[in-house]
């Protein structure tokens, strides 16, 4: 078996979301589409990512329960896994009356009421608040993180740059502070100094009237 760290739950659980998230959206927009074809495709469409949805959630809750009782924690996360674990729970048991009133609607081809909905609706908000305890659980407690980033303090910077190789062989950072010690190092005076020393000795100078010619 592929080894997931800290398990399966996190995998699982992104499925479970999606479906029933896209189910409880579905069956909302079908009340509001004239009764016809169109909103009968809605529904089967919402009463397959239900029941897939549950489906996925009998996987979350597993894998989810095992992680519960196997990842290492320390007091003050216990006390928040209990309680994501209360409202997973409690959500699930909710998803799972609202998957078998879908399925008795369908065997008797019945159509869904409001009352039917708004539970759906209600339940897609209690998974939503699920997802983010459990996401509180890593990205604040660090639950199943093997390793975490070490902040380095204030006036951390990166280098970006990719370094240059130059003709003497040598490399350095494509920066402003790394281009000018490359530039104040011996031997390596620009062109345009030596030409502007070069015109400099070369340039006419003018004298004033009546001066007798001489050679500079």
């Amino acid at each position: 078996m592929i080894e997931i760290v800290p398990n399966w739950h996190p995998i699982f659980v992104h499925f479970t979301v999606a479906l029933l998230i896209i189910a409880a959206a579905i069956h909302l927009l079908s009340h509001f589409l004239p009764k016809g074809d169109a909103a009968n495709q809605l529904t089967i469409v919402a009463r397959w990512n239900l029941w897939f949805g549950v489906g996925f959630t009998l996987l979350t809750v597993a894998a989810g329960w095992y992680a519960y009782n196997t990842v290492a924690h320390d007091a003050p996360l216990h006390i928040a896994m209990n309680v994501h674990r209360n409202w997973a729970m409690a959500t699930f048991a909710l998803l799972l009356g609202i998957a078998g009133w879908e399925y008795y609607l369908s065997r008797h081809g019945s159509g869904k009421g409001w009352l039917f909905t708004g539970l759906l609706v209600i339940a897609a908000g209690l998974l939503l608040s699920t997802a983010w305890h459990g996401g509180e659980l890593v990205y604040r407690y660090g639950l199943g993180v093997m390793s975490l980033p070490k902040p380095e303090g204030p006036g951390h910077t990166h280098e970006h740059g990719e370094e240059a190789l130059h003709e003497d062989g040598h490399t350095h950072s494509h920066d402003d502070a790394a281009h000018d010690e490359h530039d104040a190092e011996p031997g390596h005076a620009t062109s345009a100094a030596e030409s502007a020393v070069a015109a400099t000795k070369k340039a006419r100078h003018t004298h004033p009237p009546g001066t007798p010619p001489h050679n500079d």
